[in-house]
């Protein structure tokens, strides 16, 4: 570079040449604009409210709601104010409605429960705990399985990287390096003898195994193979992961059944005159609930992880309702105009309980409670009471 730098020194130097006009120049695409971040998905609103405003408040129950939350407390989260609330709890005599409700109106504070959109009511079902014969092994009468989750069911959590997903879980199986789908209830029914799933009971009626699977427990009262007034008590394990869809509006929509014949009992009247189209009706529902053995004795066990008390546990959309609360309903009971009004507890959810003000009334176990509950379809209001002072839950 030296030698060159000295060389071009002593020449004369060019005239550097003319260089191009540069063209004008273009202007930047435009940049694509990001996509507007996705708006949380909108939770129930909690308006405060006196304890006069809670219709029906004053006419007892309290103190068997009050059992029924302590009964749940070991499953609540210790850093919720409701764990906290629950030491305090356990001091109230049993049984005395004007203590407990002393109590409730010192630790808690009534909130009205309001809908996204700003309505006040929703609907408010009833579910129980069906009692259906059954037998260890198959017959001629007992030729419906009852299965266990199978073997090659996965189920994929995927809130650490899409954290609005946390209360939806992703279910399917594995073929060659895909996950897909899991069979729906229709390829579970054509292909029983590929399902890798244990058979935990057989029983007799299609139909009452449907709704074993909508209601999520039961138990099996063992008529062959068993002792005599033997019983399972089989729980929730698991589900295939397709959507929920109601086999009573589907019979509606078709022009099969009157709306208002359209519950439980209209279904099982309906499938009894119709054995040819039964199973095409049951396969419009693609969810198929799988099942675990429990202890006997004691209650079904809810979403929460506690045994589930006769008229005092609520199941409830855990989106807006926390799981553990204490929550105050005001409906009426199933066909009428009387009003039902009463503290319950929030420790169940299910696959068709979605929204703010929607709740499913837990009955109790075997035909009455059964009977209660497939009549219930009512208008309901919710009062959330939670720990005075304490921040109000945030869900999403």
């Amino acid at each position: 570079m030296a030698a060159i730098v000295v060389l071009a020194g002593c020449a004369q130097a060019p005239a550097p040449p003319e260089r191009a006009a540069c063209p004008p120049r273009s202007p930047c695409p435009a940049c694509p604009a990001c996509p507007p971040a996705k708006p949380p998905a909108e939770t129930a609103k909690y308006e405060p409210r006196d304890y006069a405003d809670l219709p029906g408040w004053t006419l007892g129950g309290q103190a068997q709601a009050l059992r029924t939350f302590l009964e749940g407390c070991p499953r609540v989260a210790q850093p919720s104010p409701l764990r906290r609330a629950c030491d305090a709890a356990a001091s109230i005599p049993p049984g005395d409605d004007a203590a407990a409700r002393n109590w409730l109106e010192n630790a808690f504070s009534p909130y009205a429960v309001i809908a996204p959109d700003g309505t006040s009511d929703g609907l408010i079902t009833g579910y129980y705990e069906p009692i259906l014969p059954g037998s260890r092994a198959r017959s001629a009468r007992f030729r419906h399985p009852v299965h266990g989750a199978p073997e090659d069911l996965v189920t994929v959590d995927l809130a650490a990287v899409a954290p609005e997903t946390r209360h939806l879980r992703l279910r399917g199986r594995i073929e060659g390096r895909r996950l897909i789908p899991y069979w729906s209830r229709g390829e579970i029914e054509a292909r029983a003898g590929e399902l890798r799933a244990p058979v935990l009971a057989w029983v007799e009626d299609p139909v009452e195994l449907f709704f074993l699977q909508i209601q999520g427990s039961g138990l099996i009262e063992l008529e062959d193979g068993g002792r005599r007034g033997e019983r399972i008590r089989l729980g929730y394990a698991d589900q295939n992961g397709h959507p929920y869809r109601s086999l009573g509006r589907y019979l509606v929509e078709r022009g099969e059944l009157a709306l208002e014949k359209a519950s439980m009992q209209g279904i099982m009247a309906w499938a009894a005159a119709n054995p040819a189209r039964l199973q095409e009706a049951l396969n419009f529902n693609a969810s198929y609930v799988f099942f675990r053995e429990l202890p006997a004795h004691g209650g079904p066990i809810g979403a929460l992880g506690a045994p589930l008390s006769a008229g005092t546990s609520l199941a409830v959309d855990p989106r807006h309702i926390p799981l553990g609360a204490p929550v105050f309903l005001a409906t009426t009971f199933p066909l009428s105009e009387r009003p039902l009004q009463r503290l319950m507890v929030a420790q169940d959810t299910g696959g068709a309980i979605r929204g703010a003000v929607r709740g499913d009334f837990f009955w109790g176990s075997g035909a009455e409670p059964g009977l209660q509950a497939g009549r219930m379809r009512q208008r309901g209001r919710f009062w959330l009471l939670w720990p005075r002072g304490e921040p109000l839950p945030r869900l999403q």
